[in-house]
């Protein structure tokens, strides 16, 4: 036994410290020239101390609807349980990558009794009883075997990665989706008050033109207004279906489950403005960046290994055991092996090397897919940062547009009734506070939205 140990440690020491050479290129950050500090429309501040990322998303969408919604949608949709579901998957397999790089021990048992017969009564029975513990270890001489496991070790946390994008963008869409709702609920009350307001135009117009006071024609002008408003309400009333069912599946709900409803839209307020980080900053959060960076290792370790292809490989073998005609005896007749086997390549006609030409092939496009991800990321900030504030500029607009209209409106219903001005001057006046009412609905969910896409753009919401 003092041999057999002995034995193992002669050939395992040098093999453990050869294995502490990995050879390769190992992976560092891609630098990409003429990045710009700041993001277009910002200056860079150095004493910014809030970021996106402190803003968590419940703080950011301030409704109880609509953040139970997004905790029902972070924890019940379809999306979100197969990206949890492959990240397991990815575990997995992490574990069995890492496995080779470890000693594989296997153990056997067995007996056997074999007869045999030498002519007449001359039989001879020649029982046999084993039992072996069996190790079968590769010796990571060049680092080949970790540059596999840094690939597999990658590939799982691009999954995790691209969980936490699908988490950002999750959030982002059932917040768009029920600020949706809400602007058509609110489309839907505005034209539902016009009809109550065409409705009495028409009882007005009605008595005037029994009384003499007018023709029949503002009576029939203010019948087809009233019947134009009609109209609209069949086709936002399926339009709020439609986005009912839409949220629905979002967070996990057939489409016929109702949606609660929370603020108005009008009654909805976001901070006045998102704090814009350096791109730098922005750059080591948003899981997108994150991911493309994972395949960048992934690919660098693919180099690597089909590197240390083209290398010798050790293995070593040993077996320790007992085998004996009874079952008793095991300990009084031991065995044992012990061997080492190098293997490499010597004449393969340039495949091993050929590997290596196409895992460094695919590591440049990889290089050059994360310099357009990188590209991608500032035009979708930059994009976010003009939309949201050409959407506050026009809400404000329309606000100014709403209250002109209204005041006008008032005005020519109170000149009408003195006989200062016609129906038409009426008729006019509705439309256009209908049409600035409308306006201002479509420019307050606009500018929710452009917020939304900030937010997401810039990495919130990974957060509660």
């Amino acid at each position: 036994m003092k041999l057999l140990r002995y034995s193992i440690l002669i050939i395992c020491l040098p093999a453990l410290l050869l294995s502490s050479c990995k050879v390769g290129r190992q992976f560092s950050s891609v630098e990409m020239a003429d990045m710009p500090s700041h993001f277009s429309g910002t200056k860079e501040d150095p004493m910014l101390e809030l970021s996106v990322n402190d803003i968590g998303w419940s703080t950011l969408y301030k409704d109880p609807v609509l953040q139970n919604l997004i905790d029902e949608a972070l924890e019940n949709n379809k999306d979100i349980l197969i990206a949890i579901a492959r990240i397991k998957e990815m575990i997995a397999n992490k574990r069995i990558s890492f496995a080779p790089m470890l000693p594989n021990i296997s153990l056997e048992a067995g007996g056997q009794k074999e007869m045999l017969n030498y002519g007449g009564d001359n039989k001879k029975y020649d029982p046999e009883f084993r039992t072996n513990i069996s190790m079968g270890w590769e010796i990571d001489i060049w680092g080949n075997l970790r540059w596999k496991n840094e690939a597999a070790v990658a590939a799982y946390m691009q999954s995790v990665e691209a969980q936490r994008a699908l988490h950002l963008t999750i959030v982002a869409q059932v917040a768009q989706a029920y600020f949706e709702l809400r602007a058509l609920d609110r489309q839907l009350t505005i034209v539902r008050q016009t009809l109550i307001s065409r409705e009495q135009a028409v009882q007005f117009a009605k008595l005037r033109y029994e009384g003499g006071l007018t023709s029949e024609i503002p009576y029939r002008q203010s019948l087809v207004e009233l019947a134009r408003t009609e109209t609209l309400v069949p086709d936002i009333e399926n339009e709020i279906k439609l986005k009912e069912n839409d949220l629905a599946i979002l967070v996990g709900n057939f489409p016929s489950s109702a949606i609660p409803r929370g603020q108005r839209i009008d009654e909805i307020k976001f901070p006045p403005q998102l704090p814009v980080d350096l791109p730098s900053t922005l750059l080591r959060r948003r899981p997108d960046i994150l991911q493309a960076e994972q395949r960048l290792i992934e690919k660098n370790a693919g180099v690597g290994a089909a590197l240390t292809d083209r290398f010798p490989k050790l293995q070593l073998t040993g077996r320790l055991g007992g085998e004996s005609d009874e079952l008793g005896n095991f300990l009084e007749s031991p065995t044992w092996f012990i061997s080492g086997l190098l293997s490499g390549p010597v004449f393969n006609f340039g495949k091993n090397k050929a590997r290596q030409t196409a895992a460094q092939a695919a590591y440049e496009a990889e290089v050059h897919a994360y310099e357009k991800t990188v590209l991608n990321v500032f035009a979708e900030v930059n994009n976010a940062i003009s939309s949201l504030e050409k959407a506050k500029t026009m809400r404000l607009s329309h606000q100014k547009l709403y209250d002109s209209a209204n005041s006008y409106h008032q005005l020519a219903q109170l000149q009408y009734i003195n006989g200062i001005v016609s129906y038409l001057d009426v008729l006019d006046s509705q439309r256009q506070l209908f049409d600035a009412e409308i306006a201002l609905n479509a420019a307050t969910l606009n500018e929710l939205i452009a917020t939304v896409n900030m937010y997401k753009s810039l990495g919130g919401g990974v957060n509660r």
